[in-house]
């Protein structure tokens, strides 16, 4: 299995990026990555590693999509860019999936245009896996798509239903939509509509869920626009990191504190694994012909390694045929 990795995307690149593929190709059997973007800078990172895996290639790119760029413009103008190029790699058959930590537009961008959409899918959507007080549960849409109709979200419905199933291996999910009320009366014209046809069409429809249910593990399947999506995914991370900091003001404030911490070392190491968005490494772009994976601009080195893992998953179980025999049914 062949992936493409954008080296020069995030806030670290491409010394984090580099490393995470070292940790990549020698935990996860069976892939090969090439790494994109500048080729000087990324060997200059490999000779950190000697000897350098023979899986892991280099192909040059001599342009970078910066994180404050307008994402269809730099497309369109910067063809030799890392994230462009390895696109390309994906579209003509010459990876088997693609992985960045760059421009999150530019991504979604690069892959619509260049790679399309699956039969029957109107809008990609970014989904992220959000740690719960049951597991795992999967929202869709955190920003790819920030004014969609009833249709994508019900698209979205569907594949969040699949992903589910075939990556998480759990059956039968439940799905709700995020709303500001249970009831069916609650908000926008645009959201009535949309439960009314998730209602008629999604069997595992539980209805509107509000924010309070997102860490619940009471619904499997948030769906929602990217604008709000968006909004609520960096409210969670920054509440996270703000308890986290609350935390550590509080038991490092003494010296009772301080014997706290050697106490509750274990159940902190826990506590901290479970809100870590590197422990999930990335989210999938779904509804793209292409297996698309979207890091944090700050991921690091796990993350890096963790969202290979994570494509690897995806194009081992097939998923976007699964979407497509999905939508296909309904």
């Amino acid at each position: 299995m062949k992936i493409a990795l954008d080296a020069m995307g995030g806030d670290f690149a491409p010394a984090t990026i580099v490393a995470g593929a070292i940790q990549a190709v020698k935990e996860f059997k069976d892939i090969e990555i090439t790494l994109v973007g500048k080729n000087e800078e990324i060997e200059k990172e490999l000779l950190k590693f000697k000897p350098v895996p023979r899986s892991i290639s280099i192909l040059h790119a001599s342009e970078v999509i910066e994180m404050h760029e307008p994402a269809a413009a730099s497309v369109r103008r910067k063809k030799d860019s890392s994230i462009v190029k390895a696109i390309g790699l994906l579209e003509n058959k010459t990876c088997d999936a693609f992985v960045s930590a760059g421009n999150t537009g530019a991504v979604v961008c690069a892959a619509t245009l260049n790679l399309g959409l699956l039969p029957g899918i109107e809008r990609p959507g970014i989904a992220i896996l959000i740690p719960t007080l049951k597991g795992v549960s999967l929202m869709i849409d955190v920003g790819a798509n920030i004014d969609p109709k009833p249709d994508h979200l019900f698209q979205y419905a569907v594949m969040a239903n699949v992903y589910f199933q075939n990556v998480l291996n759990k059956m039968n999910p439940s799905v709700g939509l995020l709303n500001i009320g249970e009831e069916e009366t609650k908000g926008t014209d645009f959201v009535k509509e949309t439960h009314k046809l998730l209602s008629e069409k999604i069997l595992n429809f539980i209805g509107n869920v509000e924010g309070k249910d997102i860490f619940s593990g009471n619904c499997d399947c948030v769906i929602c626009d990217g604008f709000v999506g968006n909004i609520a995914l960096k409210v969670s991370e920054s509440l996270a990191e703000t308890l986290s900091e609350f935390l550590k003001q509080e038991l490092t404030r003494n010296i009772f504190g301080k014997i706290g911490i050697l106490l509750l070392r274990a159940s902190l190491i826990r506590f901290k694994k479970k809100i870590d968005y590197s422990e999930y490494g990335g989210a999938p772009l779904l509804g793209v012909d292409g297996i698309v994976i979207i890091c944090h601009g700050r991921s690091n080195v796990k993350a890096i390694k963790n969202a290979i893992g994570a494509a690897k998953k995806e194009v081992e179980r097939n998923i976007n045929i699964q979407i497509i025999e999905e939508i296909k049914r309904i």
